[in-house]
């Protein structure tokens, strides 16, 4: 009989199920990845985790996989100096570039109140390097912006560790395992400390019978002893999130909302303690077990009532396909259009693919990793993981996830495509022109965690009363137990321990936060995508409105309806005028690329935007122009073609001109039209009735744009405005003490929606307007700003509400408390109920 020997390593490792990830135990793809684990390979499921997996090795930790008793997503790894998180591959799945810093977004575990978020705030701020940290309560989530070159992602998660807390890169999947598990983990904890309540009621009964009916004193000191046995675990236990949480407070030199409970907790086990252990005096072990109990209760519905809260927004980010079918690179195809010159070779090549060929799987790669110029396969249902140029005939998407409409939408041939679109019909062929981190569906997650990050006022002010009020409550509790002790020493404990409970600011804490995060998830589920802090507060203020016309007010979808030209023919002038155009996102160079489709585009030289005017560019050695009058003539008086928008029932023209010696003289004028948008009217009607005052603030030139406004209804407007002209406007309003809101969509827009108090920038806007504005219509519906701005208005009532609330009870309870007549269970009681108040007005803000 042989012997089989196995290897004492595979007996130690914990191993998960087959086909699942041996570092994070997810399922594996039919292609996973490998990473060399004690001298023998093991499968991963993603690149992320073969790279973690690499990293622990190459840094000596192997040890961990022999240590850990689970295998789990949010299983913490063995890094004391976080050093492996500062690796260039681990680092490009979480950490991105931002306003010239790096930006990283991050899952936070153990937030309890604001006075947590506080403290990881000042923390990460104190740090050389890092430029700014914003904590969300809500979303157990932080977001913080740094300088790479004097601090690493590795130092700011070990500050992180260093005051109790621990962040890990965020992503979907695993943020919300780590929750379940938080909250798995608290109902454990709520459930030995309800069954330790009702233990040690049960032998408090009879103590509290035995000294009215008569109780042998070995009876009473047994009740006593078993009564402390069950609350030892309630203590040791259920309570252990109060104690470690105000012992990292009071060791960063700060105090929270669980350093007076943690105080009330402790002295009252203790007096217990002693009079059970003298024989002497009264105990309390049923008051401590409610006690626990009751904050235990109110804190888990809170955290259930936040996260149904937070988990509005879900919808917004995209869960990427893992792999895709990447069917080759069309590299050469991109430099061919830079230069106009499409190969109709090599376009057919990828057409011939149809759409019900078998494309073979052995060719997929992850989302990630997809590069500008390659070329995909994407099957019917699946999500786009990036932005792209559809290269099939035809495409049928949803777009939900980016505008909140179910509407299918059917893309035809060179039709941009958004990633976060849906599939909802055949497979199609697609050219990625952005990679999966930089597609619009990552933007507007950014832009999303950015806004739920960041904290208007209202919010800083109410976490700066909450610590104020903490700390005077020590104050206080400490003068009760003074005053109690010279009126009644046995009073003393129980009075304190009362105002140490009652008056605990939680309500006051979460007042403010919880109301911003309904809002702000309310806003985005109708189409508004705040993407400041500071919206909701700010729309509530808004006096003016400013518009632009081009794509804001009008639908930016302008069509061409006539070339006028002196010589050659129009497919000559479309041809020159198309090649200007190409990389532009003005309504009107869509218009014109779309008229020239097919047509061989000649190639461009010297190419230059010139703002709020045109572009100048040289093609086939003559120089160029396409914009308005005034910048295509250089502000001469060269010839021109009259415009005649009447007689081509047109609203706007642009025209083309040719430098001939040192004299612009015009060659072509095109004439397009530009239809208003239908809800238009309505918003601006609206606008006026809520006694705000709506004004246009146009680059146009064209009388056309001041008819568009006189048909509006708009009686302030002005045209023809340079951005630097616009911003003047902005700000000669503010001087007045006016509040704009400012909504636009174009590169030139830009400036003014960052001088404006608050703006909003249309969906499909440029990248630089959408970052510059606090907001984005996703659907392009301008009436969602009026719903924007009552609900900002009826947020803030809600938040003054909870304020006064909050403020009402802790000045309330505090003198029934102080003069011992509030218990301490009672007033654990009153705390929840306050805390949970707070939370249930500020979710009436879903149904608003």
């Amino acid at each position: 009989m042989t012997e089989t020997h196995q290897d004492p390593i595979d007996t130690s490792l914990v191993l998960p199920p087959d086909g699942h990830c041996f570092h994070c135990g997810e399922k594996l793809p039919s292609e996973p990845f490998f990473t060399v684990i004690f001298n023998q390979s093991h499968p991963m499921c993603c690149l992320g985790c073969q790279l973690a997996s690499e990293s622990i090795v190459e840094l000596g930790l192997s040890q961990y996989y022999l240590d850990r008793r689970e295998i789990s997503p949010t299983a913490p790894l063995p890094l004391a100096n976080f050093d492996a998180y500062n690796h260039d591959d681990i680092k490009a799945q979480f950490v991105y570039h931002e306003d010239g810093a790096s930006t990283a977004e991050l899952s936070v575990t153990n937030l309890r109140c604001t006075a947590c978020t506080w403290l990881i705030e000042t923390r990460l701020r104190g740090m050389d390097g890092v430029r700014a940290c914003q904590v969300n309560l809500t979303e157990q989530r932080m977001r913080v912006n740094w300088d790479e070159s004097r601090c690493s992602i590795g130092d700011i998660l070990g500050a992180v560790h260093s005051v109790g807390y621990d962040a890990r890169p965020y992503r979907q999947d695993t943020h919300e395992a780590m929750i379940k598990r938080q909250n798995k983990q608290m109902l454990i904890r709520l459930g030995v400390a309800a069954v330790g309540a009702m233990q040690a009621m049960m032998f408090s009964i009879g103590l509290y019978f035995g000294d009215y009916s008569g109780m042998a004193d070995e009876h009473r000191h047994f009740l006593r002893a078993v009564a402390l046995f069950v609350t030892m675990p309630v203590i040791f236990y259920a309570g252990v999130p109060f104690f470690r949480s105000a012992f990292n407070a009071i060791k960063a030199r700060q105090v929270n909302m669980d350093v007076p409970i943690s105080v009330a907790l402790i002295a009252t086990f203790g007096a217990s303690v002693y009079a059970t252990l003298t024989q002497s005096g009264e105990t309390y072990f049923d008051s401590v077990c409610m006690f626990v109990f009751f904050l235990l209760s109110g804190r888990y519905i809170e955290q259930n009532a936040r996260l149904k809260a937070s988990n509005m927004a879900n919808d917004l980010v995209v869960i990427e396909p893992v792999l895709i079918r990447r069917l080759g690179s069309c590299h050469e195809l991109v430099m061919q259009f830079s230069d106009g010159v499409p190969d109709d070779e090599l376009i057919n090549h990828w057409q011939n693919i149809h759409v019900g060929d078998d494309v073979a799987d052995d060719n997929k790669v992850l989302a990630q990793t997809l590069n500008v110029g390659d070329v995909i396969w994407i099957e019917a249902g699946q999500q786009i993981a990036c932005d792209g140029v559809l290269l099939s005939n035809t495409a049928t998407l949803s777009q939900s996830l980016l505008t909140g409409e179910s509407d299918l939408m059917v893309k035809k041939q060179g039709d941009m495509l958004a990633g976060g679109s849906q599939n909802d019909a055949q497979p199609f062929v697609m050219l990625v022109t952005a990679q999966a981190d930089n597609s619009q569906m990552a933007l507007i997650d950014r832009l999303m965690n950015r806004a739920m990050s960041e904290k208007p006022q209202i919010a800083q002010d109410a976490d700066r009363m909450a610590r104020w009020f903490v700390a005077r409550v020590l104050v206080l509790s400490v003068l009760v137990f003074v005053i109690w002790l010279f009126v009644d020493k046995t009073q003393a404990l129980w009075a304190t321990v009362a105002v140490l409970v009652a008056t605990c600011p939680c309500a006051l804490g979460l007042a403010t936060p919880i109301a911003l995060t309904v809002a702000t998830n309310r806003l985005a589920s109708v189409g508004f995508l705040a993407t400041r802090g500071h919206v909701i507060q700010s729309l509530s203020k808004v006096s003016h409105v400013a518009f632009d016309k081009t794509g804001t007010l009008t639908v930016g979808q302008a069509n061409l309806l006539h070339v006028d030209f002196t010589m050659y023919d129009k497919a000559h002038w479309l041809k020159v005028a198309a090649s200007l155009e190409i990389g532009s996102k003005h309504p009107v160079a869509r218009a014109i690329l779309t008229s020239a489709h097919g047509l061989h585009l000649p190639k461009v030289q010297n190419i230059r935007h010139h703002t709020a005017g045109g572009v100048e560019g040289f093609v086939e050695n003559l120089c160029y122009r396409i914009g308005h009058d005034g910048f295509v003539l250089n502000g001469g008086d060269g010839h021109i073609i009259p415009e005649k928008l009447h007689t081509f029932g047109a609203n706007m023209s642009v025209g083309l001109s040719v430098l001939v010696g040192e004299c612009w003289e015009m060659v072509a004028r095109f004439y397009f039209n530009d239809v208003i948008r239908t809800d238009a009217k309505e918003t601006i009607d609206n606008l006026k009735k809520q006694g705000i005052t709506p004004l246009m603030l146009t680059g146009d030139p064209n009388d056309y744009a001041l008819t568009v406004a006189q048909m509006l209804g708009i009686d302030c407007a002005y045209h023809g405005l340079s951005p630097t002209d616009k911003v003047n406007h902005i700000k000669e309003l503010q001087k007045d003490g006016h509040t704009v809101l400012m909504v636009g969509d174009g590169i030139n827009d830009a400036p003014v929606l960052g001088a404006s108090n608050v703006s909003v920038a249309m969906a499909g806007a440029s990248d630089l307007a959408q970052v510059s504005a606090d907001g984005v219509l996703l659907d392009g519906r301008l009436s969602i700003i009026n719903h924007a701005i009552n609900l900002s208005i009826k947020t803030h009532q809600i938040i003054r509400q909870n304020l006064r609330w909050a403020l009402v009870y802790n000045t309330l309870i505090l003198v029934p408390a102080g003069m011992g007549y509030v218990p301490p269970w009672l007033a654990a009681i009153g705390m929840s109920l306050s805390s949970l108040f707070v939370v249930a007005n500020a979710m009436r803000l879903k149904r608003a």
